[in-house]
């Protein structure tokens, strides 16, 4: 893995080339390292869960950005720092928890459920 710092030739790129990974942070650290080999992981059910959760609320983020009328609501909430997409990706994961909280609570004690933990 390789680093640099302020590097300006690298400056404001990051992403994928060939088989490398370029990233970099906010205290202007650039990190390039191997892009990772995920053929052989196995994910259980439960991260299963979670990945396809969590593409449902990018797909709702990025809708919401581009929704002028989403748009503006969400622009009303923002915290400091943060932008549409980040507030309307949290939105919908929160309210899927509340919604999972729920339905754990109507479930059976003793009826194994497949929704997202607390």
């Amino acid at each position: 893995m390789a680093h640099s710092k302020n590097n300006p030739i690298l400056e404001g790129f990051s992403g994928k080339i060939g088989n490398l990974v370029v990233k970099q942070y906010p205290n202007g650290k650039i990190v390039i390292t191997k892009l990772p080999d995920m053929s052989s992981v196995k994910h259980s059910k439960l991260q299963s869960i979670y990945q396809n959760k969590f593409a449902e609320a990018v797909k709702y983020a990025r809708a919401a950005k581009r929704d002028p009328l989403k748009r503006a609501a969400f622009e009303k909430v923002l915290k400091d720092g943060q932008d549409v997409y980040h507030a309307a990706l949290s939105s919908f994961l929160q309210k899927s928890i509340t919604e999972s909280r729920q339905m754990k609570v109507s479930t059976a004690a003793d009826t194994p459920s497949t929704e997202l933990p607390e």
